[in-house]
């Protein structure tokens, strides 16, 4: 576990992962996709791209999913009506590029070697990516803390509360992935701004 750096001819960000780390990382990002489009809230498709750019029918209500909730907080707290008409012309195009932020990772992932499904041991991948593409993947790692957060009850200041735990406690396991994807995080970020 490395974590990402610039590569200094290209200036691509670069990284290597083991197959169970990028076959992690897709897994992550097709939940989180699944878990966008899962809901009555999303937007509905159309031939018509005119007719699409108009349609203004987003959701109103705040999603009932606490993950969902915690991507796409109330705009308003204090003013229900101008949350619902935030919400219903926003919310649609924000999950939209969620998505396909997440996507990305698949995407690049796969186009960098991983198999549709991992049976090989000691499969390294090599990710390289220009900008673009990494911004792409540091929108979705947020997602993916918010989500892994969310999920866990993670608080301020708790670290205790997670050092004490159990190693054989299936959340004390997710919270060490949701440490590894701030890590990735991490070094994403210093990869970007180096």
């Amino acid at each position: 576990m490395s974590g990402f750096a610039r590569h200094r001819r290209s200036g691509h960000v670069i990284a290597t992962f083991s197959g169970f780390e990028a076959d992690l990382l897709r897994s992550l990002a097709s939940q989180l996709v699944e878990l966008l489009r899962n809901e009555a809230a999303v937007p509905r498709t159309t031939d018509d791209s005119f007719e699409a750019m108009l349609d203004f029918s987003g959701p109103t209500m705040e999603p009932e999913d606490p993950v969902l909730a915690r991507l796409f907080p109330t705009a308003y707290q204090h003013d229900e009506e101008a949350a619902a008409e935030f919400r219903r012309f926003t919310e649609g195009s924000l999950r939209d590029g969620k998505a396909a932020g997440a996507a990305v990772i698949i995407d690049t992932l796969e186009e960098a070697g991983l198999p549709p499904e991992l049976t090989e041991d000691g499969l390294t991948i090599d990710v390289e990516m220009a900008e673009p593409a990494a911004e792409a993947w540091l929108r979705s790692f947020t997602d993916l803390r918010l989500a892994l957060a969310t999920r866990l009850g993670v608080e301020e200041d708790d670290d205790d509360v997670w050092l004490a735990a159990d190693d054989e406690d299936p959340r004390s396991q997710a919270h060490d992935i949701y440490q590894w994807v701030g890590y990735l995080q991490e070094t994403l970020v210093d990869a970007l701004t180096t």
